[in-house]
């Protein structure tokens, strides 16, 4: 794999750290800062509407900005954005700087997954996009735990302090590594719009909004349901988050040769999956072992899911796939802000601490609908077109010349 990989999954580390440490700090932001932790989880939702507003219209201003320099200002944007985080005097402000850092999340995906599909063979694109995405699954194995660990010693400030550090690394390595990518000579606005606009991408975001959604209604409050259900200490929310990250890094790993392989069957069975390990998980957690288990097998199931929905719109939307590709981000972001909302609510209702657990089975389930029903058009749009070159071939052609009376005559 060439060595401009890493320098994504280096950034993709850094956007990794920051968009999932706020689950295991959302108790002590909300000590801290005087608020409920449904409230906290709002943070959450913050960093996920920023990527929802920014993967579009950074993508968009950027439509003919080089794609290196492009990945530059994305990072530098969401080093700031940290900082801000950091120096946030209160809920409030923590709340746009949440929003700020989550800006350049989409447009950053968007555009490196275009640029690691360009540095390989076609027959090997699924497998370096989920290289770049490695570098999320080892956020949560190494810098979530980590930060988290950070942000309970040394307060949570700290823990944003140390990202807006990874964003400078990353810059550097981008810098260094990356190589130029020209952009090609039809690229517009317009166009990419209208690839948007293809009923197979717009099925392929759907899909992500609700089957990931199923995801993050459990992640968002995994810290709080370690000690409330499982019973384990808040020093033992780090190895919880660690677990989550190792299935998160399984599922990358598997998710390259299996999507390009067999990209739909891939997508319907890390759906199915992801729903059975989301209805099994509130009686898994009176059993420890079973308990940890099952988070890092959601962690697995769960990111199972990311490269086929991402390979998917860029290869629907054909030659003009950065947009589709950035939205794809705030498709998963509309998950997380919704998978979060939708999880607290369970939570704030009195349902329980594993209430979001069946919250997230449904969306699985909505999102495999979905996923089936674009299947299935696909493969009647397919057909129709099949059957229209064979219409349109000369043999046909020759034979539509051929008289009724001929062929009864053998002729």
């Amino acid at each position: 794999m060439p060595l401009a990989l890493l320098a994504l999954a280096v950034s993709a580390f850094g956007i990794g750290t920051t968009e999932f440490v706020m689950m295991g700090l959302l108790p002590n932001v909300a000590d801290d800062l005087g608020t409920s932790v449904p409230t906290a989880g709002h943070l959450v939702s913050a960093y996920a509407i920023g990527v929802v507003i920014g993967a579009p219209l950074l993508t968009a201003l950027g439509s003919r900005v080089p794609r290196k320099r492009m990945l530059l200002l994305l990072m530098a944007l969401f080093t700031v954005g940290n900082l801000a985080s950091a120096l946030a005097p209160g809920f409030g402000t923590l709340l746009a700087g949440r929003v700020l850092a989550g800006l350049p999340h989409g447009a950053f995906f968007g555009v490196g997954a275009v640029v690691a599909a360009r540095l390989v063979r076609e027959h090997r694109q699924a497998r370096a996009v989920a290289t770049m995405f490695l570098g999320l699954t080892v956020a949560n194995i190494v810098g979530v735990p980590a930060a988290t660990a950070l942000g309970q010693q040394l307060g949570w400030r700290s823990t944003f302090l140390v990202v807006s550090a990874i964003g400078l690394v990353a810059m550097a390595a981008l810098a260094g590594l990356v190589p130029h990518i020209p952009l090609d000579a039809h690229q517009s606005v317009g166009r990419e719009l209208r690839a948007l606009g293809d009923r197979q991408v717009l099925l392929g975001l759907l899909t992500a909004v609700f089957g990931f959604a199923g995801v993050f209604a459990v992640y968002s409050y995994l810290a709080s349901m370690t000690t409330e259900a499982i019973g384990l200490g808040e020093s033992s929310v780090t190895l919880v988050l660690a677990l989550f990250g190792i299935g998160m890094t399984l599922g990358a790993l598997a998710a390259g040769p299996l999507t390009d392989r067999a990209l739909r069957p891939t997508l319907y069975g890390s759906l199915t999956a992801l729903a059975l390990v989301l209805v099994a998980f509130p009686f898994t957690v009176h059993t420890t072992w079973l308990a940890l288990t099952a988070v890092v097998m959601l962690g697995a199931v769960g990111f199972l899911t990311t490269t086929p929905l991402q390979m998917l719109v860029m290869r629907k939307a054909q030659d003009a796939p950065t947009l589709a590709s950035a939205s794809n981000h705030s498709a998963f972001n509309l998950a997380n802000a919704g998978g979060a909302w939708l999880g607290g609510a369970a939570i704030a209702a009195g349902w329980g601490w594993t209430s979001p657990a069946f919250v997230g089975a449904a969306l699985a389930v909505v999102g495999l609908a979905i996923a089936a029903t674009a299947g299935l058009l696909d493969r009647d749009r397919t057909a129709k077109r099949a059957s229209r070159v064979v219409a349109g071939s000369p043999l046909a052609q020759e034979q539509e010349t051929v008289s009724p009376s001929s062929r009864a005559s053998g002729s």
